[in-house]
């Protein structure tokens, strides 16, 4: 009886010893992937767009309205992982920062940044406390920054590139570029039409030109102007924005606009959260609902 007991003992610890390493092999392997990761996460009609570098420095950029951002979250990042290295708000309106109160109650955040523009809602005022009462080192965004985010990608902050303290908030909305060997998405938060061309007037086509095309302001046809679709020269057009929203988003001169150019356009309305994946060179994409 003893003796069967012990072979089955150390069958179990030869297994569990097995089990292990393949565990290990796996991990190594999950680490040693140069892959850049890109989620348009599906929170209905506002922004959140999750980053993760390839050695895993986290971003997310915006955090969409109040009670959609955790779940979409659950379903890119590792269930216990409760670290976000980064959280860039774009503009201070609630469909880009409600969900950021949920965010902090939930996960420890590095470093925000913000472009300086201003609201006296509720919720803003909210999370600026949230933000002081947890000593979250603040920054302002500012034409010319760049942010490591590790394995050679990068963001580049393109706008605002002055005070926009008194501006609306669209109009002062951080705009940047995601860069990963020779893959780039072109992030506009909700930046207008008006927006668009400062920065146009101010930077070389050739630094604008990006892969994919974050459409600015959910598909309204107060941005993603013509011209600056055929500057950044996108291959893929991604639009957040809810279904059967009460805005009419996307608009249909702008759904006019990326397709003359030969945009492919996918909308998180249709495909759930839009993911993309890149090794700096080719990129993949799967979607959620």
């Amino acid at each position: 009886m003893f003796v069967t007991c012990k072979k089955y003992f150390l069958l179990i610890l030869v297994l569990c010893l097995l089990l292990a390493t393949i565990f290990i092999f796996y991990l190594d392997w999950q680490s040693s992937k140069k892959e850049l990761t890109f989620a348009m996460l599906d929170i209905g009609q506002g922004d959140a767009l999750f980053i993760e570098s390839p050695t895993g420095t986290q971003i997310l950029i915006d955090g969409g309205p109040t009670g959609k951002i955790l779940g979409r979250l659950s379903r890119v990042m590792p269930p216990f992982d409760r670290h976000i290295d980064g959280i860039i708000i774009t503009n201070p309106d609630q469909d880009h920062i409600g969900g950021f109160l949920d965010v902090l109650k939930v996960y420890k955040v590095g470093k925000v940044f913000e472009p300086g523009t201003f609201t006296d809602s509720k919720t803003y005022q909210n999370l600026r406390t949230e933000i002081e009462n947890k000593n979250i080192p603040d920054f302002l965004a500012r034409g010319g920054m760049r942010l490591n985010i590790g394995g050679e990608a990068f963001i580049d902050i393109l706008f605002p590139d002055r005070d926009v303290l008194s501006w609306p908030t669209n109009d002062g909305s951080i705009v940047a570029k995601l860069v990963y060997g020779g893959v780039s998405i072109m992030l506009t938060g909700d930046a207008t039409t008006k927006t668009e061309k400062l920065i146009m007037e101010k930077t070389k086509a050739t630094e604008l030109r990006s892969t994919l095309l974050k459409i600015g302001h959910h598909g309204s046809r107060t941005s993603t102007s013509p011209e600056f679709v055929k500057t950044v020269a996108p291959t893929y057009a991604l639009i957040s924005d809810g279904k059967d929203n009460k805005y009419g988003h996307p608009h249909q001169e702008t759904l006019n606009a990326l397709s003359s150019l030969g945009a492919e356009i996918f909308r998180t309305d249709l495909l759930g959260n839009i993911i993309m994946k890149s090794n700096g060179q080719n990129t993949t994409f799967s979607f959620r609902k």
